[in-house]
């Protein structure tokens, strides 16, 4: 990335922080830098007390104003536990509630995020910038601002007591603090890039690992478990460099902290030492600013380290905002038609696609599906069929040429108006983690058990849920992995169903079917895909013999189309494949 993008993307963090973060919270972050202010004004109560116990009290054995200062010292020190307790109740709590709210925003946008970033990013990356990305921002509404706040008040209160104690004192107390302040800027510019960076590696590593957890009996089954180790550990060994050179960065800067202070302090009590000699300074005074001098030096050295905590904070509001910025798939300009009721014309006019430049995939596609006719899409792997229902479900968008549908430009419409009448059966059979009735109740909320049930039945989905002891309200485990193959398919097939769709994208639809799943799955064809379009891609060519039209894709056009006799008297690449395919 140039530093002209990240200075654009920092600017666009330090917006979002003020704008949709400090700002709407403003009352309570002004509640918190007041309970902040009681909170160090009321430590400050002991140093400026020190002289008047020293010059004063113990000077002239004045017991009266020895227990005025111990009450009011008992006062200060109950007002500054009492903020400090409703500072963490107050402010850190509203933080992880902000945290909470911003990991919910960020999921609400990358969802309705192009399919093409999806397809482009590792899901662990995405799932790290959701749920990592964020967690830094505590300090923007947590203690951290109002400690940052807090500190400065406190530096500037003491400022004022120590040039009143001794101005020259306070300048050589000055110079170590410059010192400081110089090398914690330096160290801090190094410090932000190197935390975007932690963010950008923990993004890979967590991608690497849920990849490596989906896939892990592909790990074991190929005996690679060794190599994946050893993929995980070079990635955690990144991590691992990266918090090692911002913790000796941040320890740098506190034990020069520590340095600088020791530093003021030898210089001060040289010199203070020296006036007491002179007679040009009391003890009191000495021991007094030299306790301010402390409250001066701490709180710099504490906004160091808030500083570091600030400095992650907006690294990960940098990498937030730049998600944010990524445009949704309905900020396109030109989606401002609703889709009306659908009834099912589709046209593909001179359609070109390509997912890479000068690597085309579909090449002037041209073809009409009527209202209500199953249209099948064969050819080899690769050739371009699952690309052509990926336009028709608008997850895609051609390069060249228009999809219509009842002819609507689908490139113009809005995306819900359209999908919410689609029915989609995925060539991986997508299932999620808990029952089969959740699963197919997916496709509708508020569908009933009954419509569940024939949904259900129209696909054989009860065929093999009537042997289980919970039957719908089965769990199948994350991906559906406790069902067969065929059973997932089926179960695809009727989540699709229960929809209602007005078209029906069926993307291997049988691919995953045993015989017998097949054999049913066909018995049930015709009910099946009466009344909408349907578009059918399948390998096993025994599934779209009764097909409206046959289209034959190859090398991203279309070679052959027909119906099944047709095709087969002509003799040419479906006669071949089907063939091929039938053994005969």
């Amino acid at each position: 990335m140039s530093n002209t993008e990240s200075k654009k993307i920092s600017g666009a963090s330090l917006r979002h922080a003020f704008h949709e973060i400090i700002w709407p919270r403003r009352k309570l972050v002004g509640i918190g830098l007041a309970l902040i202010l009681v909170n160090r004004l009321s430590g400050l109560v002991l140093p400026a007390s020190t002289q008047y116990l020293f010059d004063n009290v113990i000077a002239n054995a004045d017991m009266d104003l020895f227990v005025t200062l111990l009450a009011v010292l008992g006062v200060a020190v109950t007002l500054q536990a009492a903020t400090s307790y409703a500072l963490v109740l107050l402010l850190s709590v509203e933080a992880q509630h902000l945290i909470a709210n911003l990991r919910s925003q960020v999921q609400q946008h990358v969802i309705q995020l192009p399919v093409r970033i999806f397809d482009n990013t590792k899901s662990g990356e995405l799932v790290s910038r959701i749920m990592d990305d964020v967690e830094g921002v505590r300090n923007l509404v947590g203690t951290g601002l109002v400690q940052l706040a807090g500190g400065t008040v406190t530096a500037v209160v003491a400022f004022v007591f120590l040039i009143r104690i001794d101005p020259i004192m306070t300048a050589l107390a000055l110079v170590p603090l410059a010192g400081f302040a110089f090398v914690s800027a330096k160290a801090f510019s190094k410090l932000r890039p190197a935390f975007r960076e932690r963010g950008r590696i923990r993004a890979e590593v967590t991608g690497r690992l849920t990849e490596a957890l989906g896939g892990i009996r592909v790990i074991k089954g190929f005996h690679a478990l060794e190599k994946e180790g050893e993929i995980f550990y070079a990635g955690v060994m990144r991590i691992f460099d990266n918090v090692k050179t911002t913790l000796t960065t941040s320890s740098l800067v506190t034990s020069l902290g520590t340095f600088f202070m020791g530093l003021a302090s030898v210089l001060i009590l040289g010199y203070g030492g020296y006036l007491i000699l002179q007679g040009g300074l009391t003890i009191g005074q000495l021991v007094s600013f030299t306790l301010f001098l402390g409250f001066l030096i701490a709180p710099v050295v504490q906004m160091a380290n808030i500083g570091t905590q600030m400095t992650e904070a907006f690294a990960g509001l940098d990498r937030t905002a730049e998600v944010l910025s990524w445009p949704q798939e309905d900020d396109d300009p030109l989606r401002v038609e609703t889709m009306p009721r659908i009834r099912g014309d589709i046209r593909f006019e001179d359609v070109y696609f390509a997912y890479e430049k000068d690597k085309p995939v579909l090449r002037g596609v041209t073809f009409d599906a009527p209202s209500g006719t199953v249209i099948a899409l064969v050819g080899s792997s690769g050739s371009g069929k699952s690309t052509l229902a990926g336009l028709a479900a608008t997850f895609l968008e051609p390069d060249e040429g228009h999809v219509l549908v009842d002819g609507q430009d689908l490139r113009h419409v809005k995306l819900a108006t359209y999908r919410e009448q689609l029915g989609l059966v995925f060539q991986d059979d997508f299932l999620f983690d808990g029952t089969i009735r959740e699963n197919l109740r997916f496709a509708r909320p508020s569908a009933t058990d009954d419509e569940i049930q024939k949904a259900a039945e129209k696909a054989y989905v009860t065929e093999f849920t009537d042997r289980f002891p919970d039957r719908m309200d089965t769990i199948i485990g994350e991906r559906g992995v406790k069902l067969s193959g065929g059973q997932r398919q089926r179960v695809t097939i009727a989540r699709a169903l229960l929809a209602e769709p007005r078209i029906l994208l069926l993307d291997e639809a049988t691919s995953s079917l045993d015989t017998e799943s097949e054999a049913l799955i066909q018995k049930s064809l015709d009910e099946l895909l009466r009344g909408r379009t349907t578009l059918v891609i399948a390998h096993r060519l025994s599934t779209i013999q009764r097909a409206d039209l046959i289209l034959v894709i190859e090398d991203g056009r279309i070679a052959e189309r027909g119906r099944h006799d047709e095709l087969m008297s002509a003799k040419g690449r479906y006669h071949e494949l089907y063939t091929v395919q039938a053994r005969i």
